[in-house]
């Protein structure tokens, strides 16, 4: 299915190198991954919102909700850490994880007791401290979300350091490949009650690799352990790398042919990183110093530029619109000027399979989250909307964060969930339009002309008597429909009340907005 699919997309050609392209500035750093000259993901970290997620805090329990099955903990921001009872018990082993036995040093292993939420509240009383990494950062006015089954992600590991459990992705689908890790995994020297996790990215490793990986992440957990018990609550114990550090972490693999950086100090930072696992890596990074800011150089800038407006064109010629809302994103498919030839089924099908290749791109570069409804054009053929959710699926695949999608229903719309676990790249870059209030229209000039002419006529009868000289100060393109097209509206009024009317335009005044005043005093004269 995946090939017929290819073969329409006209896939499955050359290479011709993937980069990691890195800018560091003094407010932010990006970081735009290419493949075939293509953006695929971009991450943008910005010294005012430095992402907190995995970041490991010292807190301490402020109240329990019996009703939500949850606790607040405090841990040094102004909105308390929510905690769920589930994710309070220790050792929850993650579903995406084939769970691999390790023999027990020392002989057997004591049964420990099984925990459960209902016993997490005289675990964990109102007062008492706790261990917690952040799983969700504060959106909105919601505080971060966190768990108390902490993990650090390696290179080619993670590391649990309250488990005992062991495993490996269940990404890497290869029976024999598989069978190998098992065993390097058996074989690795894992302290007591610490379980780790072999990563994607450790298909085809070597396992001097994981020896290292290993060597690095129990260091790493000694520090962290020795902060606990030394910093009092509210405290952080752990901070998650930047972004830089992020990138090398989990985007420099084999498939990545160059990175590129136009900072010395990253070069050097991530020369470091890079040696005490792989240090024919090394060779790969290298320095921009040209003239062109790096992004312009790679083409980077404009692309980003395209794919953030809300309607995005397929090389096919349809286009989708992405659309944002509180419950949801809607993404609406469309032919746009794909019309085709004869074979209207083979149009609608290559637009949707562009489509359902761009959406999956879209997700990962904008961060959405949440519940997400693509609404495709209508296939007859079964067979086509397989493909189509076949495509979708083998894009998620690449995707970080954990996603969950369904076949097209009979009305032509993929239902699929995306993991939230920061604010989107929208809500972090843009804020709501003081203008329109995030609307996103405002009221036409004749609009407001009518509400003018409402007002005024309340006005002018309340004040008749007391005032003869008003003064409407108002947007200059409202006074020009006022003189162009109401002119003998306003005379009308002037007569009937024997009043006069004077107008000010006032470029700063919100198209909507307008103000009627006493002429003599100034006073506002309200309705």
């Amino acid at each position: 299915m995946i090939e017929r699919v290819k073969r329409i997309l006209g896939l499955g050609g050359r290479k011709t190198g993937n980069k990691l392209i890195i800018s560091v500035e003094k407010l932010e750093r990006r970081v735009a991954l290419l493949e075939n000259g293509r953006l695929e993901e971009y991450n943008v970290e910005r010294n005012s919102t430095r992402n907190i997620v995995g970041s490991v805090y010292k807190g301490r329990v402020k109240n329990i909700e019996q009703g939500l099955k949850a606790m607040f903990v405090d841990i040094g921001f102004e909105k308390n850490a929510f905690l769920h009872f589930w994710d309070a018990i220790p050792a929850a082993l993650d579903n995406g994880i084939e769970e691999i036995d390790r023999p027990a040093k020392g002989g057997g292993r004591p049964k420990k007791k099984r925990i459960t939420a209902n016993d997490i509240p005289s675990i964990y009383p109102v007062g008492s401290e706790v261990i917690v990494q952040v799983t969700k950062g504060p959106i909105g006015t919601k505080g971060p979300r966190v768990t108390t089954n902490l993990s650090f992600a390696g290179r080619y590991l993670v590391f649990m350091p309250y488990s005992e459990r062991s495993g490996i992705s269940r990404k890497i689908e290869d029976p024999k490949e598989r069978q190998r890790l098992r065993k390097i995994l058996q074989e690795l020297d894992i302290p007591e009650g610490i379980g780790v996790i072999i990563r994607t990215v450790g298909e085809g490793q070597r396992a001097r690799y994981f020896v290292r990986d290993l060597a690095y992440l129990v260091e790493q957990w000694r520090a962290v352990e020795q902060a606990i018990n030394e910093e009092k609550a509210p405290a952080r114990v752990f901070e998650e790398p930047d972004l830089v550090e992020r990138t090398v972490r989990d985007f420099l693999t084999d498939e990545i042919d160059e990175v590129i950086c136009d900072d010395r100090a990253a070069i050097e930072r991530m020369n470091n990183l890079v040696g005490q696992i792989s240090r024919r890596s090394r060779n790969r990074i290298q320095f921009y110093d040209g003239a062109m800011p790096i992004f312009e150089t790679y083409g980077i800038q404009k692309q980003i530029d395209d794919a953030f407006h809300r309607q995005v064109w397929l090389n096919c010629g349809g286009y989708i619109v992405i659309d944002e809302t509180e419950a949801l994103v809607a993404v609406d498919v469309n032919t746009g000027r794909n019309k085709g030839g004869k074979d209207v089924e083979k149009t609608i099908l290559q637009t949707n399979l562009e489509a359902a290749d761009e959406i999956a791109r879209q997700l990962r570069l904008r961060n959405i989250g949440g519940l997400i409804i693509g609404d495709f054009i209508d296939m007859k053929s079964r067979k086509d909307q397989q493909a189509v959710y076949s495509l979708m699926k083998e894009r998620l695949r690449r995707d970080k964060a954990k996603t969950h999608v369904l076949p097209l229903s009979t009305l032509g719309l993929m239902e699929m969930t995306r993991q939230r676990a920061q604010e989107s790249l929208s809500d972090s870059i843009y804020e709501n339009c003081p203008y329109c209030q995030g609307r996103g229209v405002v009221k036409t000039s004749m609009t407001t002309s009518v509400e003018l002419h409402r007002m005024l006529n309340t006005v002018m009868r309340k004040y008749q008597d007391s005032v003869h000289d008003i003064r409407v100060i108002l947007n200059p393109d409202v006074l020009k429909r006022l003189k162009e097209e109401d002119e003998e509206l306003l005379v009308e009024l002037e007569r009937r009340y024997a009043g006069r009317l004077l107008f000010r335009a006032d470029a700063t005044y919100h198209h909507e907005k307008f103000m009627v005043t006493d002429a003599n005093t100034g006073a506002e004269l309200k309705p």
